[in-house]
């Protein structure tokens, strides 16, 4: 099943092991606009409903970047709270999606992730990647600051790592201390690798208990029942501020880089 979105997509399969690929991309590096937001987190919650499905493996299109995060068209085109407010919501809504799901969701992070980027790798449940997927977050960069995605990032790799990142915003941290701060479980020097372990991991768990997986992800997202307010909340922030002049001149020069 695919879905073509605004020059973007979402494709979904599911294999005869039960085990559900979702496939995000862009041409843009796989940014993410507000549309194949919605569909990525519409998607994750109807695959989180399927009892066809044992597991769900999250990754993004092409061979270079995973995701370079929010749209900056779409960014620099906000000219009201509302709009604004609505677009980042779509991070907390994917972010959401992820932690809500019955399912386990695996990550694949084959290069480069950003602000949003790094939000999707946090919200999943088990994330591997290669030596190519450096992590940033750029929101303060560029006038913002990473709200929306912040207390996945947080819960994953810890205040003081979060912290690194986001004040240090246009630093380029590796996949190797991503690894170490915990946000990837396995890195690999190559694709082939990383895909091959990606298949075994899905496979054993495509056998495993549903009910007890069910229970473990319970057990790992315990204490964020209150996300969908407080993610919210962190989307009224940003939306906020991508009306400020600051922001907009902000954007406008990180774009001509």
């Amino acid at each position: 099943m695919s879905s073509v979105i605004n020059q973007g997509h979402v494709d979904v399969s599911i294999n005869e092991k039960g085990i559900a690929t979702v496939e995000f991309g862009h041409p843009l590096s796989n940014s993410l606009p507000g549309k194949i937001l919605e569909k990525l987190a519409n998607t994750i919650t109807e695959l989180g409903m399927n009892d066809e499905v044992k597991v769900v493996l999250l990754k993004s299109a092409g061979e270079r970047a995973f995701c370079a995060g929010a749209s900056f068209d779409e960014l620099i085109s906000i000219n009201d709270f509302e709009t604004g407010k609505k677009f980042f919501s779509g991070f907390a809504n994917v972010i959401n999606a992820c932690r809500k799901s019955s399912k386990l969701i695996i990550g694949r992070v084959q290069g480069k992730a950003v602000g949003g980027g790094v939000g999707v790798a946090s919200a999943v449940d088990y994330c591997f990647a290669t030596k190519q997927a450096s992590v940033k977050l750029s929101e303060l960069a560029v006038g913002i600051g990473p709200f929306v995605v912040g207390p996945a990032v947080e819960r994953k790799i810890g205040v003081s790592a979060m912290s690194q990142l986001a004040i240090n915003a246009t630093e380029w941290r590796t996949a190797s201390w991503a690894k170490e701060q915990g946000l990837y479980a396995e890195v690999f020097e190559t694709v082939d690798e990383m895909d091959a372990k990606i298949e075994e991991l899905c496979t054993t768990l495509s056998k495993s208990n549903p009910e007890a997986m069910i229970l473990l992800k319970n057990v790992f997202w315990e204490g964020t029942d209150h996300w969908d307010e407080l993610l919210m909340d962190r989307a009224e922030l940003s939306g906020q501020l991508v009306l400020s002049e600051f922001t907009a001149n902000a954007i406008n020069k990180f774009k001509k880089k």
